[in-house]
């Protein structure tokens, strides 16, 4: 499934906003490519890691930023990484447009969990705000 969100993202067709993200590896230098679903909200956009300590997530501390792809479109940007105590709001929102899709790596936590349960989940999904760049 991830292979073919992102080939559309590749090519100018996004799913409800779905983009492709790519990081340079940080051993490896060269860029690492997956589909993300950035999240427009106050102060963002950001990027939430469902699946948690993910390579991007593990490439992005390293480089602090990367580039978000949608067919011929291509952002730069700078990522800075929100303590547990910044996500509830942004992981409830995430959830709300995109729980269908992503609920299953969030166990017993969606977007009407309470503020405490989802702070309680929030070491479990890095979470990202992103600046364009150009």
């Amino acid at each position: 499934m991830n292979k073919a969100i992102a080939w559309l993202a590749r090519h100018g067709v996004s799913l409800m906003g779905t983009a492709e993200l790519s990081v340079r590896g940080r051993t490896s230098g060269e860029w690492r490519s997956v589909p993300v679903n950035p999240l427009p909200y106050e102060g963002g956009p950001y990027l939430v890691s469902a699946r948690g300590e993910s390579h991007w997530v593990r490439n992005m501390r390293a480089a602090g930023g990367g580039r978000l792809k949608v067919g011929r479109k291509v952002r730069q940007f700078t990522a800075i990484e929100l303590t547990d105590e910044e996500k509830p709001v942004v992981l409830r929102t995430y959830l709300e447009r995109w729980g269908w899709e992503v609920g299953r790596f969030f166990g017993e936590v969606n977007a009407k969990s309470s503020d405490a349960e989802l702070l309680s989940a929030a070491h479990r999904h890095p979470v990202f705000r992103i600046t364009i760049t150009r």
